[in-house]
């Protein structure tokens, strides 16, 4: 039997079945029980602080929470059972069968409004870090993919159709940029929702004196919502990340596409392991690709609870309003696919065997080598509308012959052009096809492992904006580097001061390496302080920091970044180029004359223009 209402004593008579049933969230909003916890421990110390209850009661309620809590955790299915209307009403009854009277206190100054929204932002952080750790496991799968399938040739296709041959590396590695998209949305997306909305009440803020920004602290919240009104009625979070799992479903689905059709006998590129396909229960050869069509269903699934939370949030007026009781299923149900989706692409790629050859031959059918011998037809002085039209006669001649382009004779590719001579076969090859793709972003084989080197750099490598707490890190690096002689020396009061001009690379956690941006009052930008830990085998650091504090100047619309360095080919490598000292008037007077070194300068100038 149901407990009874939260709200009750308004009412002469209690709810109908039918609108209970129809009203109830406990059968689905029992997940949060573990987040409603953490929102009461809290909320009870911030009672304590204003008086409400003792030190004592403050106590008293939070051990019985935690009791609860670990009761909870051996006995969840009890939860969704228990017949109480919501998460909140099966708390606080529990906790008033521990404590008694003083289990109703813990609810001064608070409304299920403001425990509802900072239940679901707890929750929603929490799940968006697990599925932070998945798209970064996904990304993984591919790259090591790519450096197995390293020198392996795949056709590339348009509109389903052959088109020019690509390494299959770096088929794998534009899905790494697209997840790497994903995974900087859902950064994004749980940065701007980690503000807490407890201690606004109903919809006007809690009468009491409440110190919300603590409160926010002791949950790990950034800060408090600004705005009561906001706070309560705010699901931007919601369609933030359900936004970001629809167009993180999509690129797995474009994935799962990919591979049902290479593992089709049609193409035959590769085979997926036993353990992610299934059998057909009438025709006993069929190994059907079921792990992937379920991901591509699913993405659907995601996407319209992106579509249904869009619609129910339409036209709503502030604040709170019963509507918002939908934000849930199609979330939790979204983020769990996502994640399950992500997880059994890992896996799936795990498990692929590739049929080299059969790639391989694809590759070289199809004509794809046209644009090459256009290419050619270019390179000798014909213009590229004239040499697409000949070599689209060139293919006629081609198929009537049943051969590939680089099987007719010099004197069959003459009746048709004259230009053409004996060095066009070398144009032709397959691997000639590769190795002229080497414009930043190309299939040739040395983008592809520079591309592939970077991603897995990355994957080792975090660099993020310092903060306080890496401060002795960075008094340590630049201390060391300022001991070398390499770095100027800074004080650690000076680099507290500075510390939004930081950029830090993080390796499993620790600070490994620094770098700031200073900014002179000129507009003239400098990257100072760079330095990686010597002890650190992880290569890669110096240049994502500096990419870093690149991307940062260009966010602050700055022109120039300068550097001095003794290093030149690193910087080089980074897009600078040499200028003269005497260009840097803010530098020379700002640091060269206190230099000691100053005589005996060995250090050289380095711009990079900023559009």
């Amino acid at each position: 039997m149901a407990s009874a209402q939260l709200w009750g004593g308004r009412f002469a008579d209690g709810p109908s079945e039918a609108f209970q049933a129809f009203n109830d969230s406990l059968p689905f909003d029992h997940v949060l029980a573990e987040q409603d916890i953490q929102g009461s421990v809290a909320w009870a110390d911030g009672l304590r602080q204003v008086g409400v209850i003792t030190a004592q009661e403050c106590q008293q309620l939070q051990q019985a929470l935690t009791e609860l809590w670990q009761e909870l955790q051996q006995h969840p299915q009890q939860i969704a059972v228990a017949g109480d209307e919501d998460i909140h009403s099966f708390i606080e009854r529990k906790l008033v069968e521990r404590v008694g009277d003083l289990g109703k206190k813990l609810h001064t100054g608070r409304s299920r409004n403001d425990q509802v929204a900072t239940d679901l932002r707890l929750w929603s952080r929490q799940q968006g870090q697990a599925v932070l750790k998945a798209l970064t496991t996904l990304q993984g799968a591919l790259t090591e993919f790519a450096a197995r399938e390293i020198d392996t040739v795949l056709p590339g296709y348009t509109h389903l159709q052959r088109a020019q041959p690509v390494l299959f590396a770096h088929w794998a590695l534009a899905y790494v940029e697209m997840l790497q998209r994903d995974h900087e949305r859902l950064v994004d997306a749980l940065e701007r929702m980690n503000q807490s909305p407890l201690g606004c009440g109903a919809l006007a803020g809690t009468a009491y004196p409440i110190d919300r920004e603590q409160l926010a602290q002791q949950l790990g919240f950034h800060s408090a919502c600004r705005n009561s009104l906001d706070a309560v009625s705010d699901r931007d979070f919601v369609l933030e990340l359900l936004s970001t799992a629809s167009l993180s479903m999509l690129h797995l689905s474009r994935l799962a596409e990919d591979l049902i059709f290479y593992n089709s006998g049609e193409a035959g590129f590769i085979e997926l392991a036993d353990d992610v396909t299934s059998g057909s229960s009438l025709m006993p050869q069929k190994k059907n690709p079921d792990a992937l069509e379920l991901v591509r269903g699913k993405s659907g699934r995601v996407t319209g609870a992106l579509m249904a939370m869009t619609v129910t949030l339409k036209s709503l007026p502030l604040a709170y309003n019963k509507d918002l009781q939908e934000d849930k299923e199609g979330l939790f149900d979204a983020l769990k696919h996502w994640r399950a989706a992500l997880n059994i692409s890992s896996q799936c790629l795990q498990g692929i065997r590739v049929n080299r050859e059969r790639c391989r031959q694809a590759a070289q059918q199809g004509y794809a080598n046209a644009t090459e011998l256009a290419d050619y037809l270019v390179s000798k002085g014909v213009p590229f509308r004239q040499a697409h039209h000949q070599v689209g006669e060139l293919v006629q001649l081609a198929i009537k012959q049943g051969k590939p382009l680089e099987q007719l004779s010099l004197s069959q590719m003459q009746q048709v052009t004259e230009t053409i001579e004996e060095d066009v076969y070398p144009w032709l090859s397959l691997q000639s096809l590769l190795e002229k793709r080497q414009a930043l972003g190309g299939t040739s084989p040395e983008r592809v492992k520079e591309a592939l080197k970077k991603h897995q750099q990355q994957q080792k490598i975090r660099v993020r904006d310092a903060n306080l707490s890496d401060i002795d890190a960075i008094v340590g690096l630049v201390g060391h580097w300022a001991g070398a002689g390499e770095n100027l020396p800074r004080a650690k009061d000076d680099i507290i001061h500075s510390i939004n001009e930081f950029a830090v690379s993080e390796i499993d956690g620790n600070v490994m390496g620094c770098a700031s941006l200073y900014i002179y009052t000129t507009g003239l930008a400098e990257i100072r302080s760079l330095g990686v830990n010597p002890q650190s085998k992880v290569k890669g650091q110096g240049r994502l920091l500096v990419e870093k504090l690149l991307r940062k100047a260009r966010d602050l619309h700055l022109k120039r970044v300068i550097v001095l360095t003794r290093v030149p080919d690193f910087f080089e490598q980074q897009g600078f180029y040499h200028c003269s000292k005497d260009s840097l008037p803010e530098k020379v007077m700002k640091d060269c004359e206190l230099c000691p070194r100053k005589a005996n300068c060995d250090e050289l100038a380095m711009e990079f223009r900023l559009l």
